[in-house]
């Protein structure tokens, strides 16, 4: 829940969107939003009111094809009964093309086409809102609405003026035509504290079929790098508005673009001879124009938008390449990590290509919990003054994304902004500070969590449809005992896979004041933490915890035996002995996927050494346990045998014990592949029955 306003688009991560009950993203659309690929949102209004059918199905599948051929991803949004989509399928493009009776959906209208469940076609100001919430930076339309003719008498404004003015996100357009009062908008932007540009050489602000408007913008940007920098800053500064570009008609298209002004004319005249007024004025007039030049405006007017579709991809592209070059310059500058990363795993493309081979494309994780800043200062000098203690402090906030690039899969955080980062006036963002010995052990901790009591129930509960159809749900210990409980009722009636992550001693009881417990799945405590478990079911715990491996064993396995009559698998971390799973036992080992009948099952337990990592290796503990869980999980969802998914977890955490970061840059699916290391390294698990 990072507060920098440069992450509310840029940094758009993951989207929440496909959680929600009424934005649906397409796949293509997440998967290159999650990848930080350019990504173009389009309208959909020329489809449905722009143009009659087929011209208007066959434009917007050439203005897809023009963006891909960009290397961007298309993001045509629409409503399709009630639903608003963010990218559509050719079969959706088709419906929208032929439905008659569509609507024109502005943000006015949303809730009412929502609500009724309707079909139509999204206007700039709604497909602003649209992008936006699925965190696209760069939207491309043909031209945008404006002042009208004697808007000064009749405040008729269009809604795309005031988005712009309430929405962060860059638009692409030919400016607006001249059926509207081009210096009026003009004026009427200046005032809303919009930011003007035209695209090119001149700050000629274009009038649609004309290059020339006889006005000029405040700013110019030449190139895209250029017009990418303008966004980018527009975005960091988190003004909370738009960035207009204004892009000229191209020259071999301005004669023509000047033919259609007596046309224009023309239309305007019969449209106020025969009353038309407010938003069917450019229908209307579109209509017209193309009947009086025998088909040339249509020409002119699909010239404009394939011209804007391919300037705003190249933008978008250079966005894209801006963001994740600011991104690896804001990582630590050790060259041995970088190149340790860089080493370890194939190319961005070859790497996602890998990996959604080899697992199933149906697999979703839902992680119920924030993102967190680490502080972790390590003492080099061992001293009873502080003062002569010297440290190095390293700043973390990026446990859950490194989690989410280990298990290759859709990741979803349930957070409360669409762009993935919730802003909360008055609240701080979660914080962890960690001071650790010269070996590594943390020696004292202090966190500040309490922005994560805005994942309320009321909140999770918008995603109830993401919920029921996940692979595994994993709770943050640090969310609402109320959200736990809400969570665990489902897991209980619709028979979800739920894990839960204690996070610390205090929080490992909050499933366990109720009987919420008996409806998780998996829990992964420490020794401490789980007798934190059994003190809140009132069953007696040590008041010391023993020392030797022996006896860790032996209380770990008997602490979990209560557990285990309801919950499916417990994993109990250990740290320098490594872990221990207990559940089912099944082929010698402990069966990792639940079963859905409920035959009485033979319990057991295996004991898995940590793998050797030398004390002078050691450099933090802090994210050993969370890089463990990760990778096991990993394993689990790709339908890896025990064995395999727990080593996946013991190599995570070595990697992570010998990084300065809480979870290693180098934490990649490759990197925790167990068969790379060979068989005789692994130290012999220990098999034990519980009674």
């Amino acid at each position: 829940m990072l507060k920098r306003a440069s992450t509310l688009v840029l940094r758009r991560g993951l989207s929440i969107l496909n959680n929600d009950r009424v934005f649906r993203v397409h796949p293509s659309v997440s998967q290159a939003l999650a990848e930080n690929r350019p990504v173009v949102a389009l309208e959909s209004t020329i489809i449905t009111h722009g143009m009659p059918y087929p011209h208007n199905l066959r434009t917007a599948l050439e203005v897809e094809a023009i963006v891909r051929a960009e290397k961007a991803t298309p993001a045509t949004v629409g409503v399709i009964r009630g639903k608003v989509h963010v990218g559509l399928s050719s079969g959706e493009l088709d419906f929208l093309a032929r439905c008659d009776g569509s609507m024109k959906v502005s943000r006015r209208d949303l809730p009412y086409v929502v609500s009724q469940g309707l079909s139509g076609g999204t206007t700039v100001s709604a497909t602003m809102i649209a992008a936006h919430r699925a965190g696209i930076p760069v939207f491309v339309t043909g031209g945008i609405g404006g002042v009208h003719r004697d808007g000064h008498n009749s405040l008729d404004i269009s809604a795309d003026l005031t988005e712009l003015s309430r929405t962060p996100i860059a638009v692409v357009s030919a400016g607006v035509k001249s059926i509207l009062d081009i210096g009026r908008t003009l004026e009427y932007l200046e005032t809303q504290g919009v930011c003007v540009a035209t695209y090119g050489p001149s700050k000629e602000f274009p009038a649609f079929f004309s290059p020339s408007s006889g006005f000029t913008s405040p700013c110019q940007v030449c190139d895209p790098d250029k017009a990418a920098e303008l966004i980018e800053s527009a975005l960091s500064l988190g003004v909370q508005s738009g960035v207009l570009i204004a892009v000229p008609i191209p020259e071999e298209h301005a004669a023509a673009g000047r033919q259609m002004e007596g046309a224009i004319q023309a239309a305007l005249e019969e449209a106020n001879a025969k009353g038309i007024r407010g938003r069917d004025v450019t229908p209307y007039i579109l209509q017209r124009v193309n009947e009086l030049t025998k088909g040339k405006s249509l020409h002119a007017n699909i010239a404009v938008i394939h011209n804007n579709a391919k300037v705003g991809s190249h933008i978008s592209f250079a966005l894209a390449a801006r963001t994740k070059k600011s991104e690896s310059q804001s990582q630590p500058s050790d060259s041995n990590i970088v190149k340790s990363e860089s080493q370890s795993q194939p190319p961005d493309s070859n790497n996602v290509k890998s990996e959604s081979q080899s697992q199933p494309s149906d697999s979703n994780i839902v992680v119920i919990g924030g993102i967190n800043v680490d502080f972790i200062a390590k003492g080099k000098i061992r001293t009873d003054q502080p003062r002569k203690c010297v440290s190095v402090i390293w700043r973390r906030g990026k446990k859950h994304q490194r989690r989410h690039r280990l298990f290759g899969f859709h990741v979803f955080f349930l957070r409360k902004n669409t762009s993935g980062v919730s802003r909360l006036e008055g609240a701080s963002t979660a914080t962890y500070c960690a001071v650790i010995t010269e070996a590594g052990e943390v020696s004292l901790g202090l966190g500040d969590m309490d922005i994560h009591q805005h994942i309320t129930q009321q909140y999770v509960s918008q995603f109830k449809e993401q919920l029921l159809s996940s692979t595994l749900v994993c709770l943050d210990g640090n969310i609402p005992i109320s959200t736990i409980r809400y969570v665990c009722s489902l897991a209980k009636e619709h028979n979800i896979n739920v894990w839960y992550e204690p996070t610390d001693s205090e929080k490992a009881s909050k499933p366990f004041l109720s009987d919420a417990w008996k409806s998780l799945a998996y829990t992964s405590p420490n020794l401490a933490e789980l007798c934190t478990m059994n003190k809140t079911l009132g069953l007696q715990t040590p008041e010391v915890l023993p020392s030797s491996l022996e006896q860790l064993v032996s209380l770990a396995v008997a602490l979990s035996r209560p557990l285990l009559e309801h919950i499916h698998c417990l994993v109990v971390t250990l740290g320098a002995h490594g872990v221990l799973v207990c559940g089912e036992h099944h082929a010698g080992s402990v069966r990792l996927q639940p079963r859905t009948d409920k035959k009485e099952r033979k319990l057991c337990a295996v004991h898995y050494p940590a793998l050797k990592v030398a004390a002078r290796e050691t450099i933090n503990v802090s994210g050993a346990g969370d890089s463990l869980a990760g990778a096991l999980m990993a394993g689990m969802v790709q339908g890896q045998d025990t064995d395999t998914c727990v080593r996946m977890g013991l190599l995570a955490a070595r990697l992570s014990l010998a990084s300065p970061h809480p979870i290693a840059h180098v934490l990649t699916a490759h990197s925790v592949d167990p068969h790379r290391v060979p068989h005789h390294s692994w130290p012999p698990p220990r098999f034990l029955w519980i009674d």
